[in-house]
């Protein structure tokens, strides 16, 4: 559908015009020497996404195909790679079809924006780039670009000790700000990074445009971009901090008054916090009645240079001084010497936590594929898939799974990888405190320590407030319970938690994240896993032998790390020696110390009649246990055996293998039988 004339909203033709009012604009030969080629069009992506050839607004078609046109406009002159695209239009998977779709709409963008363009044509304006797409476009054609321009002005009369002029370059570069950006596109793909980049962008540009008014004595310049600004982002308090200074500087104290109250309360209710330091400086300020023209002004950056504008009598000779490098200078006119202000997080912190892949990781592709088909939904806007839970019994390869896929997909999450070791089963150390996790998330996210609010809760709704608009993937390794993990999980869409943990944690289940159940590899994968520690050689000569560590270790990863550790010691000893040293240990984890140690810290949690019950499941029969076989070991009822099997399998010390059958693996029944002999011995362990 199209529509005739300058639609409603669309900008004013004096508006493009004023952008080369003067000669530090954008002038006409900025324009011509960027200028797209065919006819003058206008795109529109700073609030609806629209697009216009004169002064007749075209249709930019299906939602996905709109959803290209902004994130070719988001990208202002830059080749857009068709994987970021598949990522933008598809938040899930991509369908088969995903690249011929993307070639439909680049060809049908191309007739839009050039009619007259002959079939399988590229045209002049949507260029096919290495890897990707451009749309070609002229600065003063595209709001962003006019934006950008009018920003570096304002930065540089800044700079310069000119804070009218910046005021003015500032104000006139918001009033491109006609809404959420790429309002129009998928939910879904409104969430992509990029898009979040540019909103963060806009919010930056409005406190440099309040910071300059307030400075000049024209704080009513940036008092409409202020309230807009502050209705996308009710909770930053930069932000309210320079509304409430510029109410009472316009003469609206109780009004400005009012605006603090307002936001106090909404921080003290959603994020359980007191206003921060830059905030209370600012209250104090219009309590004071001390709103009068401000006499430190913004620091901006240009290029690898930072200035800050002071206006003062001293300062009258020289207007821009450098920020010292023993006193950096203040980064807002609201400091004041007995109210410092805390400088906000920042907002490109982009922490890098995982740890080292395992070099020696073999097998697992049915579950590395599983991980990538559901992290594909958890850029989703509404029913994303949170968090993962990957479980299953100690030394099976949670971690190492987790790390792997977590490298493998860190492309994914390009705002950063958080990992937290909770500890839960480390008998060498405390469990990490969700508190304490939280406070490592929020600093590496660029939160200051000052501005962590105490309390698990509050710390909570700020981590998951700080997570809002970037794309995280946190690894929490190694969790005992919900409810000490519920807290450390992300809430905002783009973000992932990938949780390991012994435990079953059915609750978490119940509350919608995703679980994966990790079992002992295949007999073949475990080969692989020998072989890149001890070498393909060295398994080839020994086949046999190989076969026999497998069996005995019971395919556990641990296990198989343990015996590779010794076999790799002692290079000069055969396969079949290490296979001999097993097959003597007749049963017992005297071989495998540190399996055993595994194994006893998810036994030690269990309560004394399951650990009771463990202990007589040593026996025979141990492949198909039921709950009838169990009671009668155990010399209990029946219906009191069920939940004791149920407690064990949740600890990960049993096996569900169907409704009313257990099974215990090989090397958890040694286990059991040393602890049923060490009965008579209790200082045996």
């Amino acid at each position: 559908m199209r529509a005739e004339g300058k639609p409603r909203g669309a900008p004013a033709p004096d508006e493009g015009a004023s952008a080369a009012a003067s000669a530090e604009d954008v002038s006409a030969e900025d324009a011509s020497a960027g200028a797209g080629p065919g006819q003058a069009m206008r795109f529109q992506v700073l609030g609806p996404v629209r697009l216009w050839r004169a002064e007749r607004e075209l249709d930019p078609g299906f939602p996905q195909q709109r959803a290209l046109l902004a994130l070719l406009l988001a990208h202002a002159g830059r080749a857009v790679p068709t994987g970021e695209i598949l990522d933008a239009i598809w938040a899930d998977r991509p369908p088969a079809s995903a690249l011929n779709v993307i070639r439909r709409y680049i060809g049908m963008l191309r007739r839009l924006l050039e009619p007259g363009l002959p079939p399988r044509a590229p045209g002049r304006r949507l260029l096919r780039r290495p890897g990707g797409y451009l749309l070609e476009a002229a600065t003063d054609e595209v709001d962003l670009l006019r934006l950008r321009e009018l920003t570096r002005q304002g930065k540089r009369a800044a700079a310069t000790g000119r804070p009218e002029r910046a005021a003015e370059c500032f104000t006139r570069a918001l009033r491109e700000w006609r809404g959420p950006v790429a309002m129009g596109v998928p939910a879904s793909a409104r969430e992509h990074v990029q898009f979040t980049a540019l909103e963060r962008e806009l919010l930056d540009t409005a406190r440099l445009a309040a910071d300059s008014a307030l400075l000049c004595g024209r704080a009513e310049q940036a008092l409409p971009a202020l309230r807009q600004a502050v209705a996308h982002d009710p909770l930053d308090e930069p932000l309210h901090a320079r509304l409430v200074l510029s109410l009472a500087a316009c003469g609206l104290q109780a009004e400005a008054l009012k605006a603090y109250d307002d936001i106090r309360r909404r921080l003290t209710r959603e994020l359980g916090v007191a206003p921060g330091a830059e905030l209370a400086a600012a209250h104090t300020r219009v309590l004071r009645q001390d709103v009068r023209r401000l006499t430190t002004g913004p620091v901006v950056e240009l290029g690898r240079e930072v200035a800050v504008v002071r206006i003062g009598a001293a300062d009258a000779a020289s207007p821009s001084q450098p920020a010292s490098p023993s006193r950096p200078a203040s980064s807002s006119p609201l400091a004041s010497p007995s109210l410092p202000a805390s400088p906000p997080p920042d907002p490109f912190a982009r922490p890098a936590q995982l740890p080292p892949g395992l070099p020696v990781f073999a097998g697992r592709k049915a579950e590395l594929d599983w991980l990538t088909d559901v992290a594909g939904t958890a850029a989703e806007a509404a029913g994303a898939v949170r968090a993962v839970l990957i479980g299953g019994m100690a030394g099976v390869g949670k971690s190492a799974l987790a790390v792997h896929w977590a490298h493998q997909a860190a492309d994914r999450f390009p705002d950063g990888q958080l990992y937290v070791a909770l500890g839960a089963f480390d008998p060498a150390r405390a469990a990490v405190q969700p508190a304490d996790a939280l406070r490592g998330m929020l600093a590496a996210l660029g939160v200051s320590a000052p501005r962590m609010p105490h309390g698990v809760a509050a710390l909570s709704g700020l981590y998951r407030s700080t997570l809002v608009g970037r794309r995280v993937l946190v690894v929490l390794d190694d969790a005992v319970d919900t409810e000490r993990l519920r807290p450390l999980l992300p809430a905002a869409p783009g973000c992932l938690a990938l949780v390991t943990s012994r435990n079953a944690l059915p609750g978490l289940v119940a509350s919608g994240v995703r679980p994966l159940r990790l079992e002992p590899p295949s007999a073949e994968d475990a080969r692989e896993m020998l072989a890149l520690r001890l070498g393909a050689d060295r398994l080839g000569a020994e086949p046999r032998a190989a076969d026999e560590i497998v069996a005995r270790c019971g395919r556990l990863p641990l296990a198989l790390a343990v015996v590779a550790a010794r076999a790799v010691s002692r290079r000069d000893f055969p396969l079949l020696a290490v296979a001999a040293e097993l097959r003597e240990a007749q049963g017992s984890l005297d071989a495998l110390a540190a399996v055993r140690t595994a194994f006893l810290s998810s036994y030690e949690l269990l309560s004394p009649e399951s650990a009771r019950l463990f202990r007589l499941l040593s026996g025979p029969g141990g492949e198909d246990i039921t709950p009838a076989a169990a009671a009668a070991l155990a010399g209990l009822p029946v219906r009191r055996t069920g939940p004791l099997l149920g407690e064990l399998a949740e600890a990960r010390l049993l096996t569900q293998a169907a409704p009313g059958r257990y099974a215990l693996h090989d090397l958890l029944r040694a286990l059991a039988a040393e602890l049923a002999e060490a009965d008579s011995r209790p200082n045996a362990f």
